[in-house]
């Protein structure tokens, strides 16, 4: 069974703590890191769709474009034929009869030189590229040059087939291209025969109009029909690849257009192909420079962007990191919260659960036949004496050494745990049958703790030692309640025999325990008799209070205060409680009270003491004042200075007669409820004392905090008094500081009157001890004077 005792250690802790979180970090990365990315992907697909519906644009008006040049070409013609035919029709008008005008022909009237001369007029003055005049069979009609009619040869072959489609009577089938470029002449065009149509010539992109030049009448009501040879065409041809691309490029923003015959622009650039309108062929592509907004968009933002996503990286770096910390921290708080669960935050040693939890196991598992298990209790001695004189940090410090001499001394696995204030529990698990190796152990245990605990960094040098109580686990299991009740017997067992040692359990030792158990029993029956003890008969009278023949008579004794001037008389009494048992003979009270406040009897112990020694003063001198000894569970009580003020009522005794005299370690605990008590019994003229001033941590705050009136200088200090010269100068301090803060002082345990006369010249107001006299009954007491029973009349005097 290996356990650990320790709490992990930090960096331990971070390093689980940070595997923990590491998974969530990482998935709240991976997600902020998407979220970026889709952030950015979403801007940079907003561009491409904005780029692409530009760019859609810009194609959808390049084709529109080019329907409309179609159009403008074939209207255009169409005028130019429509001009023509009117210039015919006058040079008809002139013609001498008889020949009528219908009889004449445009071929007879329009000469090649005519021909030329309109060829050129639609050159020059409406910006096609070339213009030809042709009759039906494809011939030229007009006076040229060699150029003109090699240039024309040339492109024959191609205007042909449009020709000859445009004859009287032919049914054209033109053809849809797949850009939906088409040469769609006007209605009125069409009636005429006027055509334009998209083709390739002389390897360019050209818009080519065809118009007949022939009158209407000609054509319709011509008998015989006119021959081809007889027909006259106008031919208007414009390339798109010269001025007409550059208007187009001026007209749609096209940045550097320009006209390729196959599909290749550079990276930048984007091209629309050309078909034929007649064919559907390709016939090359405009390539340009697109204007593509989004990517101008993205280009101009692009530094802001980056910038931005800068700054949330950074920003989101900066929030995993403060993530993680917190992460890291909660896993450190979950892991110290679970730790702190079982283990005790003082000394990091497991606490009871733990402990007991263990034990449990160590319970359940199927013994082994070389191995025997054992548990100890551990008390460390005078403990509460370190504690009470040198204050709770000192005796922190002392429980943390203690815990860490003890763990350098047991096994890997064997469990160390503190169970209360100054209480250690030990599991052991050894390898051998032997009983003298749990011995050996606890032994060594106690030997540790009886070496000299160097506290508040030397200052302080205590010697506390320790007990330990220890008992063997059944082979077969056992009830682990019964198992520590065993060691507690034994615990108990070894410090009746003078602590400082360990004991192993014994069933004779159980004999020990009920005498104890037995006592507090006892006790618990004398005080039953209480009129107000609520634990069994009411109704009885204080003198029967405290009295039983079978467990014999609370008492009270007195040992007188005197003061220092007016030759020593007696200023007042202590009060001190003894039990007068018949088998025990006389018990002291450190005899009997940690059995009360075990039992949860000091309380009702209290208030008898105090109604029987205010009942007692009520008929002392009126100059005396009783002191009682009053416990911090007393004033912890809701009420108590109502209980007392009832007391003080019913005795009537009056309040500044009394003295209540309180420890430092009082003073300590639970200091805010015990001010209030100590600051409400002033109010209504108690007197307070701070008993064994010195001994405990002592702090001049008490002195101002909790309103006290008197101080009683410890015994051991004026023991000191003539034997060292360091306890002359302590005394001497203490008298001066007293005297400072007009405080009344009490030196105890006066025993010579070198130690009188010492304290007298320092201006110490009272004294005790045994110079004057010991611890007496009441009826000795009253033998005295001023303690004597008053008369009526003088009590009621004394008490008006």
């Amino acid at each position: 069974m290996s356990v650990r005792l320790n709490l992990p250690e930090p960096g331990y802790l971070m390093y689980r703590a940070a595997n923990a979180s590491s998974s969530v970090l990482w998935l709240i990365g991976g997600i902020g890191l998407a979220t970026l990315g889709l952030v950015v992907l979403s801007g940079l697909w907003a561009g491409a769709e904005s780029d692409a519906a530009a760019l859609e644009r810009q194609r959808s008006l390049i084709n529109q474009r080019l329907h409309e040049q179609v159009d403008q070409v074939a209207e255009a013609i169409d005028q130019v034929s429509s001009g023509y035919m009117a210039l015919l029709s006058s040079q008809v008008s002139r013609v001498p009869s008889p020949v009528s005008s219908g009889d004449v022909l445009a071929s007879e009237v329009a000469g090649p030189e005519s021909a030329e001369t309109i060829s050129k007029i639609v050159v020059a003055v409406f910006g096609y590229d070339q213009a030809f005049v042709v009759d039906g069979n494809g011939q030229l009609a007009m006076r040229s040059g060699p150029e003109v009619e090699a240039r024309y040869r040339w492109i024959r072959p191609l205007l042909l087939p449009l020709l000859r489609e445009r004859q009287p009577g032919a049914n054209p089938a033109r053809r849809m291209s797949s850009n939906n470029v088409l040469a769609n002449s006007s209605e009125s065009s069409s009636r005429r025969g006027s055509f334009a149509e998209l083709m390739r010539l002389e390897g360019r992109p050209t818009i080519a109009g065809i118009a007949p030049i022939n009158r209407a009448e000609d054509l319709s009501s011509r008998e015989p029909p006119l021959t081809p040879q007889d027909m006259r065409y106008l031919i208007a041809i414009r390339f798109l690849d010269g001025a007409a691309l550059d208007d187009l490029s001026r007209e749609q923003g096209l940045n550097g257009a320009r006209f390729a015959r196959s599909a290749d622009p550079d990276p930048n650039e984007v091209a629309v192909q050309i078909d034929a309108g007649a064919t559907g062929e390709p016939i090359g592509f405009i390539v340009w420079s697109p204007d593509l907004p989004g990517s101008r968009v993205i280009g101009r933002l692009l530094p802001a962007l980056l910038g931005a996503a800068l700054v949330i990286a950074v920003l989101f770096l900066l929030l995993l990191k403060r993530l993680r910390t917190s992460l890291i921290e909660l896993k450190l708080s979950e892991a110290n919260a679970r730790h702190l669960a079982s283990h005790d935050v003082l000394t990091a040693l497991p606490n009871r659960a733990y402990f007991s939890a263990q034990l449990e196991e160590c319970l359940a598992k199927k013994p082994v036949s070389d191995q025997r298990s054992a548990i100890a209790l551990i008390d460390l001695d005078r403990f509460k004496a370190v504690n009470d004189r040198f204050g709770h940090a000192a005796g922190d410090e002392l429980i943390r050494t203690a815990a860490e001499r003890m763990r350098s001394i047991i096994g890997p696995a064997d469990v160390l745990a503190r169970i209360g204030g100054d209480e250690f529990a030990l599991l052991i698990c050894t390898s051998g049958r032997e009983e003298n190796t749990l011995g050996d152990k606890c032994k060594a245990l106690v030997a540790e703790l009886s070496r000299p605990f160097h506290l508040r960094s030397g200052e302080v040098v205590a010697h506390i030692g320790g007990s330990a109580g220890m008992t063997l686990l059944p082979p077969s299991g056992g009830s682990a309640s019964e198992i520590l009740r065993q060691a507690d017997v034994a615990l108990y067992e070894a410090k009746n025999q003078g602590r400082g040692r360990s004991v192993l359990f014994q069933p004779d030792m159980e004999e020990g325990r009920d005498a104890r158990e037995a006592l507090k029993g006892e006790l618990r029956k004398l005080l039953e008799n209480s009129p107000d003890s609520g634990l069994g008969q009411n109704g009885q009278s204080a003198s029967t209070f405290g009295f039983d023949e079978n467990f014999g008579k609370l008492d009270l004794y007195y040992q007188t205060i005197h003061r220092a001037s007016d030759g020593y008389k007696p200023s007042g009494a202590e009060a001190l409680i003894r039990w007068h048992h018949p088998r025990h003979g006389f018990l002291a009270p450190d005899e009997f009270i940690p059995l009360a406040e075990e039992g949860g009897l000091l309380e009702l112990l209290g208030r008898w003491v105090l109604r029987e020694a205010c009942s007692a003063a009520a008929s002392w001198s009126p100059d005396t004042f009783v002191a009682v000894n009053v416990s911090p569970s007393q004033l912890r009580v809701p009420g108590f200075e109502d209980v007392v003020e009832t007391v003080l009522l019913e005795t009537g005794l009056p309040p500044s007669r009394l003295e209540l005299e309180v420890t430092e370690s009082a003073l300590i605990e639970d200091s805010r409820d015990i001010a209030g008590a100590l600051r409400r019994l002033r109010a209504r003229g108690v007197q307070v004392s701070l008993d064994d001033f010195g001994t405990g941590y002592s702090s001049l705050s008490h002195l101002m905090h909790f309103g006290i009136d008197r101080i009683k200088i410890d015994r051991s200090f004026v023991a000191l008094l003539g034997a060292r010269a360091d306890g002359a100068a302590l005394v001497s301090g203490l008298l001066s500081l007293a005297r400072t803060l007009s405080i009344s002082t009490t030196a105890e345990g006066v025993e010579t009157e070198a130690q009188r006369d010492f304290l007298v010249a320092l201006g110490c107001t009272d004294l005790q001890g045994f110079l004057f006299s010991k611890p007496m009954p009441l009826g000795e007491l009253q033998a005295r004077s001023e303690f004597s029973q008053l008369r009526s009349g003088e009590l009621g005097r004394a008490q008006s």
